[in-house]
């Protein structure tokens, strides 16, 4: 029970099941049903960049793609009436394009990669701002409603909040026990040394292209909702700006290190972008700068200075928990039980990476010494 009350996830789900009962934001619904879509793309753009370590800059694509597909199957396909196939559009829609992409650049690496996806978007950007009998063209679609689902009317905006808070928390939960799977630590052994993974026996490229995929569909989804949300859908949101905005979110809050990182910059982005574009027309070059001030101090982000300082504080109460010796963390038995090096006179041994290192007043080699399996009460210390 205390393990489940301590989970960060289990309180941020608390926090927005009572916030449009909230004394000031809670008036804004909208506000809040965007931060919601907004923590399930950047929470599954996370799975590419801080997972598995895939600059995928151009990820608004699938986020467009599922809006133009949500909005095209409401207005052409389903009669007007239908509530859940158009997300389900959006979802397949963003995972077929994540699918295409990702296997003609799964052996891509670095800025190669990064660069391929986002030509990828302006690609995207460009058929839907110039496809007028298909998409609408510059003018976009429009008129799109929410139909009931369940009996439950989706045009009541609380309503329409709830129901994204529910499919916020199945794609949390769902994206986090992909995270902490071996499939989930299988892209992180990816992300940090792919030669050694190949080594392994690990199908590096097929890694890639199955966690861009998943990835995609997410992504697709959060889309295929913000259509319903603002109920049309335009070219703008496929721009590679929209992409640049997912990754700032993610590196501010700390995703590269955290699984909450992206949805502590959502929150910052959203907040800044809806509130504080009525108090300043210039709020972006303060976010901007806040952005480059944070990560030049703390490359990490948000999440990454919060757990340094709380494993610096857990060491420091650690330390003052142990029994003192001197100047060091060690019991005088402790001290004791040193294992002794028998070598020559003129000769002291170190440890070096791999075992013992024999370095004397001359020149000389290597030697093998026989040693204790304890650790020296130095490394105690450290």
């Amino acid at each position: 029970m205390n393990k489940i009350t301590k989970d960060p996830l289990l309180w941020v789900f608390l926090v927005f099941a009572t916030y449009p009962f909230l004394p000031y934001l809670g008036v804004f619904i909208s506000l809040g049903s965007e931060l919601l879509l907004w923590f399930i793309f950047t929470v599954s753009f996370n799975l590419c960049l801080g997972q598995t370590g895939l600059p995928s800059f151009g990820h608004g694509a699938f986020f467009g793609l599922g809006s133009y597909a949500a909005a095209i199957t409401f207005l052409r396909m389903s009669g007007n009436d239908s509530f859940v196939a158009p997300i389900l559009a959006g979802i397949a829609l963003g995972a077929a394009a994540a699918a295409l992409l990702g296997w003609l650049i799964k052996e891509k690496k670095g800025v190669y990669f990064a660069m391929l996806t986002v030509a990828f978007t302006q690609v995207c950007f460009g058929i839907c701002f110039r496809w007028d009998s298909v998409t609408g063209g510059e003018t976009g679609l429009s008129g799109i409603q929410r139909a009931n689902f369940l009996g439950v009317s989706m045009s009541d905006p609380i309503n329409f909040y709830y129901f994204c808070l529910i499919v916020f928390i199945v794609c949390a939960v769902v994206i986090r026990t992909i995270t902490r799977s071996c499939f989930g630590l299988s892209l992180q052994s990816v992300r940090q040394n792919p030669v050694r993974s190949q080594y392994l026996g690990y199908n590096i490229g097929l890694y890639k292209f199955a966690v861009y995929t998943i990835s995609g569909g997410f992504a697709g989804l959060a889309g295929a909702l913000y259509c319903l949300l603002t109920q049309s859908t335009f070219a703008d949101i496929l721009d590679w700006t929209k992409s640049g905005d997912v990754v700032m979110a993610t590196l501010l809050g700390g995703g590269t290190v955290s699984f909450y990182g992206p949805i502590l910059g959502s929150l910052i982005f959203i907040i800044c972008k809806n509130l504080l574009s009525y108090m300043w027309e210039h709020w972006a070059f303060l976010y901007g700068l806040s952005f480059v001030l944070i990560l030049f101090l703390f490359p990490t982000g948000l999440m990454g200075m919060m757990q340094k300082k709380s494993l610096k504080k857990g060491a420091d109460a650690a330390c003052l928990r142990m029994p003192l010796w001197r100047d060091g963390c060690v019991t005088q038995q402790e001290k004791e039980d040193v294992p002794v090096f028998h070598s020559r006179p003129d000769k002291t041994f170190r440890r070096t990476g791999g075992g013992e290192r024999c370095d004397g007043g001359h020149r000389g080699g290597r030697h093998l010494i026989h040693h204790r399996s304890e650790r020296r009460w130095q490394d105690h210390l450290f």
